[in-house]
Parts: structure tokens; sequence; C-alpha cells
């Protein structure tokens, strides 16, 4: 086990160092000035999150994984549809509700009815992802319903109350920002063990989309929840982006607040697989002592990940993003795309999603591969994000062609790029991109005078987007390559058959 922990957290280094590295260095040139106690305290809290991710991603592998995997077959094995259903709806819900990342996004905009939404809209959507692998739907045809609705459903709002119309980047934030470090290994595992034990041809393709389907539903959620009481909901205050003046206490308080919000997540997880095991599956004895000990392991990381992007990654990312935007316009969108591509290599559950493919795939979809495509499609809507804050324009500008695009090449590749396309928009948009990227884009909102409703939400749904297109790309690329191996290999053979002939005559 110490081996395997000096490895994930080798693994974390490698991950954090690029973005750490990247804020030095731009505190040594004219753009950005930070001081002596926010350089120390970002550093020490980069250290921490190296430590933090390394726990995290074992606690992942040990528990979390063969948790839901265990579960998904157990319940999928009992052929009682219902009781599947009812047990994911129940999980989908509380593990919404205490889900640390939709706690962030709700205490910045100060409405707890956003949790009660959204928790509502992952459980319902749990369900339909569910029924998709029980009777072999196909994901994009589902994926091209829905979004369907929520464009014309966004459009509503802007019929129904203009005034409103400033929450829809937020509706698209929640859908990012839902499937955070819990949940996802967990639904991912989930989706793995039902249909691994449904079976079929497809089964591995069958296994992705719950991910993709769970981020659905907290933007219809709350596209509803704007259009009738959009007035609970307000801009951020400033103040919390602010490094404290007392730090030692600041963190004191934020280790507390996570250590309760971990504990009840976790909790909610472990308690609803013991009874599931004591119902259903009856797992020996070191099976659970694995599972228990590989908790310990999610459960210390994820305090300590969370802690340190509170502390040291917030306000330096909203500093970050006021400085370079009230410097230059054209810096601060070249540093945006730099930060999106190192960023993604942090999120703790991007690590998880990519193992998990590349073994469901045996190898054909590789974690490098995953991982340039991710940082490329995270980039790309980070440097459009802050375009769009320069300009002041309407996200559904990005947001209606982008996905009409992704849902577009869903017929050109293979399923099982799509599924994974689509899961890794929700993943990609993990805890460093609500407590490093936001606070960057309302910095740069704060400098140029724009709306943060309007302008500076909709960085996490542009996260969650834009790798549906590169994921995909990367898998039309994969088929064309493999096209023009055939055909190559077959001239060679047609080739050799004439040169034979040609010898005969």
């Amino acid at each position: 086990m110490k081996k395997l922990l000096f490895s994930k957290i080798k693994e974390s280094l490698i991950s954090i160092l690029p973005v750490t590295l990247l804020v030095i260095i731009l505190n040594f040139t004219p753009l950005i000035n930070l001081e002596t106690e926010e350089v120390v305290i970002f550093s020490v809290s980069a250290l921490f999150l190296i430590l933090g991710i390394g726990f995290f991603t074992l606690g992942a592998d040990v528990a979390m994984t063969p948790m839901g995997e265990h579960v998904g077959a157990g319940l999928a094995k009992s052929k009682k549809v219902s009781l599947l259903l009812i047990v994911c709806f129940a999980l989908g819900f509380l593990i919404t509700v205490a889900e640390p990342d939709l706690s962030v996004l709700a205490d910045q905009v100060g409405s707890s009815l956003i949790i009660l939404f959204v928790a509502l809209g992952v459980g319902l959507f749990l369900i339909l992802a569910i029924l998709k692998i029980v009777f072999k739907k196909d994901l994009a045809s589902m994926l091209i319903y829905f979004y369907m609705v929520l464009f014309a459903l966004a459009l509503l709002v802007l019929a129904v109350s203009p005034d409103n119309f400033k929450l829809i980047p937020l509706s698209f934030d929640s859908g990012g920002v839902t499937t955070g470090p819990i949940t996802v290994p967990f639904i991912m595992a989930l989706g793995v063990g039902i249909a691994m034990s449904i079976g079929g041809r497809n089964s591995s393709e069958n296994s992705f989309g719950l991910v993709a389907m769970c981020s659905v539903g907290p933007i219809l959620a709350v596209l509803i929840l704007s259009m009738i009481s959009g007035g609970d909901i307000s801009a951020p205050n400033l103040n919390d982006y602010l490094l404290p003046s007392n730090v030692f206490y600041s963190t004191l308080l934020t280790l507390v607040k996570t250590t309760k919000d971990v504990a009840i997540a976790l909790g909610l997880v472990v308690a609803f697989f013991f009874i599931i095991n004591f119902f259903i599956l009856k797992l020996p004895k070191k099976k659970i002592v694995q599972i228990l000990i590989g908790t310990a392991f999610t459960f210390i990381g994820l305090i300590i990940f969370l802690t340190a992007v509170h502390v040291g990654f917030m306000p330096i990312g909203f500093k970050i993003g006021k400085e370079l935007a009230s410097s230059s316009k054209i810096v601060v969108t070249i540093v945006g795309f730099a930060l999106g591509l190192m960023v993604v290599l942090a999120e703790p559950a991007v690590h998880v999603l990519n193992k998990q493919v590349e073994e469901i795939t045996q190898g054909t979809v590789s974690k490098k591969a995953m991982m340039i495509a991710l940082s490329v499609g995270v980039g790309l809507s980070i440097c459009l994000s802050v375009i769009r804050i320069i300009f002041g324009f309407s996200i559904l500008y990005y947001l209606i062609p982008g996905y009409l695009i992704s849902l577009g090449l869903s017929f050109f590749v293979p399923k099982i790029y799509t599924a994974i396309a689509f899961d890794s928009g929700g993943v990609a948009s993990g805890p460093l991109t609500s407590t490093f990227i936001l606070p960057f884009a309302i910095g740069v909102c704060v400098a140029l005078g724009g709306n943060i409703l309007s302008d500076a939400f909709g960085i996490v749904a542009m996260v969650a987007m834009t790798p549906l297109i590169t994921i995909q790309t990367l898998g039309f690329t994969s088929i064309s390559k493999k096209r023009f191996a055939e055909k190559l290999a077959m001239r060679k053979i047609l080739g050799e058959e004439d040169d034979q002939i040609i010898k005969f005559l």
C-alpha cells in the first residue's frame, strides 16, 4: 500500500506542478504582483493539493470504484428493476445534496434552493441513465432530445422573464459542478457494474453515459428554478475571494467545514453500500476491510484537497484574473488558455476517468490521449470564456453551436467515444474549476466592469462542453487512421498479387 501511495503522490506532483510554476512565473512579470504572504500560502496549498490528490486517487481505486461496481452488479443480478431505480434515485439525490462542489457554487450565489433542485435533477436523470443501460438505448439520441429541451427552456426563460436570463450561465454551470470528486468514481463504477452484469455485445460501451445524463438534470432543474424564484439568487460577495487577515483561523474554519461536508457525503455512500451489502451483496470480510481502508484514504485526501483549494487557490485565482485583465486583454486570454491546459491535470476525478476508460477499452483509448484531448478542450473553453467576458455576449452563442457540433459528431464516431466524451465533460469541471478558474473569471469580469452572473458564470459550463468536441474528434481521427492503414495494407496485398501475376505470365 505504501508503494502504491507513493506512486499516486508522484502522479499528482506531475499534475499540480505545471499550474503552480505558471503562477509563480507570472509573479516575476510586471503583469501581476502577488505579496510574499500570498506566494507562500499558494505554494503550501499546492503541496497539500499534491498529497490530497494522491490519497484520493488511491482511495478511489481501493474503495469508491469497487463499491460502485459491486452495488451495480448486485442490484442488476437481483433482476428487480424497481428496486434498482429506487436505490439509484435515493443515492443520486443524497450524494448530490452532500457534494462539496455544489455547496461551493450555492454559497457563491447565496441560494440553498439550488442544492435541492439540483439533487432532484440528478436523482431523476440517474434513473433515466440506468434505464438506458437496462434497455440498451442509444445515448446520443437521448442526449440530442434532452439538450433540445434544455435550449428550448432557456429561450422560454428569456421570453417569460428577461431579467432572469442572466441566470442561464449559472444553470449550465450547475451541471458541471454536480459531478464532483465523490459522485464521479461511484456513479461511473455503478454503470460499469450494471452493464457488465446485464452483458450483451456492447456492454463496455453501454457502461458509459451515467455522468453525462446526471449533468443534464441539474441544468434543467436550475432553469426551472430561475423561472420561479430568480430573485433568491444574487452575485457573489467579492470579499469571499480576498485572502483573510487571519489565515490560520480561516484555514481552521475551512478545515472543520470541509471535514463535516466530506464526512456527510462519504457517510451516505458508505451507509448505502453497507445496507445493500447486508441484504443483497454479502461480500466477504476481506473485501469489506479493503473498502473501509480505501474510504479512509478517500476521506483524508478530499479534506486535504478541498481545504487547500479554498484557502490558497480561490483568492489567488481571483487576483490573477483581476490584475491580468487590468494589464492586457490579449495576455489574459492567452494565460486563460494556458491555465486550462494545466488545471485539468489537477482535477482528481479526471485521473479516475482516464484509468477506467483505458481499462474498459483495453487500451484502445489511452490515458495519454484522453489527457491531451481534455487539456486542449479545457484550454479552449477558458480562452473562449475570457473573450466572452471581454465582449459581454450571451453564453448561448457558444453553447448552442458547441452542443450542435458535439451531437453532430456523434453520428460519425463510434458510440463509445460519444459516451466517454459526454462523461468527460462532467468530470473535467471539478472542484479546482469552481475554486480557481471561476474566481479567475470573476476577477477578469470585475476588472472589465462586467456583470458577474451573466458574464463570469458560465465558464464551468464551457469547461464541461469543449471536451465533448475534442474527445469525439480524437475518435474521428483514430477511425480515419485505422481506415487509411487498412487501405494501405489492402493496396500492398493487391500490389503483391499483381507482381505474382506478371511473373507468372
